[in-house]
């Protein structure tokens, strides 16, 4: 389906009081158009709906004349720089932002995303380029097994208690 027609259903949902709908449609257009800040304006129109200023911030924060309570709410719930990074949904290089200030909001996410990972990120990732470097080290492996150890223990320990109580 094209997007005008998608939108034209959207705009049938709305009318028609079908507001579950209408963002389920919006979203798949954000995902298949993650570039069109026109259609993340709308979907935060439909956020703004359902009384969820957290997601109405979320597809807002590209955009300049967003509100103020609503970023901060997008901000509260998406924490760190990867939540907000995987929460932005944006494919590609910040030139294909459709004005000066997302592509510096991109950037602003994508570095600070880089600096908390202490890697370079870019903005087409998949979901395991955000998870955190594995652990190493003797010490954590020694305790996990002491850990076991002890759990071991204790387990023969209740199950030797018990047969002796038995056999009393």
């Amino acid at each position: 389906m094209s997007l005008i027609a998608t939108l034209a259903r959207v705009d049938a949902d709305l009318a028609a009081g079908r507001v579950p709908m209408a963002r389920q449609r919006l979203r798949g257009l954000v995902s298949s158009f993650p570039d069109d800040l026109g259609l993340r304006r709308r979907l935060a129109e439909v956020y703004r709906l359902y009384g969820e200023p957290a997601e109405a911030g979320r597809w807002m924060y590209l955009e300049e004349d967003r509100d103020a309570d609503e970023t901060a709410a997008f901000e509260a719930r998406y924490r760190t720089p990867q939540e907000r990074m995987r929460a932005l949904a944006w494919h590609g290089p910040e030139s294909l932002a459709g004005s000066r200030f997302a592509a510096e909001q991109l950037a602003a996410v994508r570095t600070a995303c880089s600096d908390a990972l202490g890697r370079p990120v870019d903005w087409d990732w998949d979901s395991a380029s955000f998870a955190p470097e594995p652990e190493e080290g003797k010490l954590v492996g020694f305790l996990a097994g002491a850990g076991c150890l002890v759990v071991a223990l204790a387990m023969l320990g209740i199950w030797v208690y018990g047969l002796i109580a038995l056999l009393d």
